[in-house]
């Protein structure tokens, strides 16, 4: 039996361009604690799929976990943009929030 990484990197050379697959990707890749590997994942979907809210979250928190503390500040404030943008009242709350207790830190 496969892991769940590979199965999800199956799924991705099926659907390439399937924006929750991807995501589901580097959230594997962040739970490994391999960030290299989930930077270049959640990073790639920013750029393919900006309107993908929640990469922003998840992207600063592998910025935060490698005390990349501007870089995690930069990707919560363009989270805050594109869920703005959305609609997502929700995403954006807890954006803020995050925003918050990191220049707290």
């Amino acid at each position: 039996m496969t892991n769940r990484l590979e199965q999800l990197l199956e799924l991705h050379r099926e659907e390439p361009h399937d924006a929750f697959t991807r995501y589901a990707i580097a959230l594997e890749y962040n739970a490994r604690k391999d960030y290299t590997q989930a930077t270049e994942w959640f990073e790639r979907l920013r750029i393919d799929e900006p309107e993908y809210v929640p990469t922003y979250y998840m992207l600063a928190g592998v910025y935060r976990a490698l005390n990349q503390t501007a870089k995690a500040q930069e990707i919560y404030n363009a989270g805050l943009q594109a869920a703005k943008k959305a609609g997502d009242t929700h995403a954006f709350a807890e954006l803020s929030a995050a925003l918050e207790e990191l220049e707290e830190e």
